[in-house]
């Protein structure tokens, strides 16, 4: 499985913002419409090596003052072949 390792900076929220979502049970922040700015991005080709490299990337002085993270996704989905992949035979 193949994985996108993602360094992006953190929004911040108003106070006055978090409240109304916290009353209203709605959520903050909505990756699938407004996704955070990414900062770097890198493809590894296991999770072994995906996390090898965010862990690197957590070193960075604003991922550990809080300012950025650090996300690895998935590329494929679980149980489906890659591309890469040959039939067997």
């Amino acid at each position: 499985m193949r994985f996108l390792i993602v360094r992006t900076d953190i929004r911040t929220a108003a106070d006055i913002d978090l409240a109304a979502a916290w009353a209203g049970g709605g959520c903050l922040r909505n990756e699938t419409t407004t996704p955070e700015f990414r900062r770097q991005t890198v493809h590894a080709e296991d999770r072994d090596a995906a996390l090898l490299l965010a862990r690197a990337l957590s070193t960075v002085g604003a991922v550990r003052a809080g300012r950025q993270r650090v996300k690895v996704l998935p590329l494929d989905e679980p149980g489906r072949r890659s591309r890469r992949q040959h039939p067997p035979g």
